[in-house]
């Protein structure tokens, strides 16, 4: 597996959740601004807004490449001085409050001096919380945890509910959801580069079923005001 294959999944996966998200929507199309990157890679950016369904949103693709500054390398603590880095971030504001908001990005980044890891999450944010909802998006982010390894959801659900905690509110962003990092081969536990691939995959593609379902359970509800 490659570089090439990793970014491939990505356009594909781009295209494929913009498409599945017109359909729900059934008015508005996604608009794309290709860009460029002088140091190297580029992206297209899509954005839907104005339709009966979604107010606005973004679905992003990027793959870029270069010269790594020093202090991105200290950070990040590699040693390599040029990388690589691809994904697919998304994020979508339905008209109807009674419809929750959604994130999600899957990621991937290397240096040339072989370090390599994967990354992403996805995590929904209802104006009004439906109990409903919540298992029920939960338990598909569960299942997709539990193919790879029992301890992927509690962790990466842990991880998410930290990630997006709000201090000042003493609460987390929305109802959560899955957050990882820093994914890489573990030999102890006998997970290559393949394995954590088919993960992030398995995370991307869950995007749009799970996603459209919930919009679709919940457009057609009337906000109901206490007078």
């Amino acid at each position: 597996m490659n570089r090439t294959e990793i970014e491939g999944f990505f356009k594909e996966l781009q295209e494929r959740i913009t498409k599945a998200l017109e359909e729900c929507d059934g008015k508005a199309s996604f608009e794309e601004d290709n860009w460029t990157r002088a140091e190297g890679g580029g992206g297209r950016s899509r954005v839907i807004q104005n339709g009966n369904v979604f107010a606005k949103g973004g679905v992003n693709f990027s793959a870029v490449w270069g010269p790594a500054p020093e202090k991105i390398t200290r950070a990040l603590q590699v040693n390599g001085n040029e990388f690589y880095a691809t994904g697919v971030s998304i994020v979508i504001h339905p008209r109807s409050p009674m419809v929750p908001i959604i994130h999600m990005n899957v990621r991937y980044f290397e240096m040339n001096d072989g370090t390599w890891w994967f990354g992403g999450g996805i995590d929904l944010t209802p104006h009004y919380i439906n109990a409903e909802d919540a298992i029920h998006f939960h338990k598909n982010l569960k299942e997709v945890c539990d193919r790879y390894h029992s301890s992927y959801y509690p962790q990466f659900k842990e991880w998410a509910d930290n990630y997006f905690f709000i201090p000042h509110r003493n609460e987390t962003r929305g109802i959560g959801g899955i957050f990882f990092d820093r994914l890489s081969e573990d030999r102890e536990k006998g997970i290559s580069k393949e394995d954590r691939f088919a993960f992030v995959k398995d995370v991307g593609n869950l995007f749009a079923p799970l996603y459209i379902e919930i919009v679709n359970r919940n457009k057609e509800k009337a906000l109901h005001r206490r007078r």
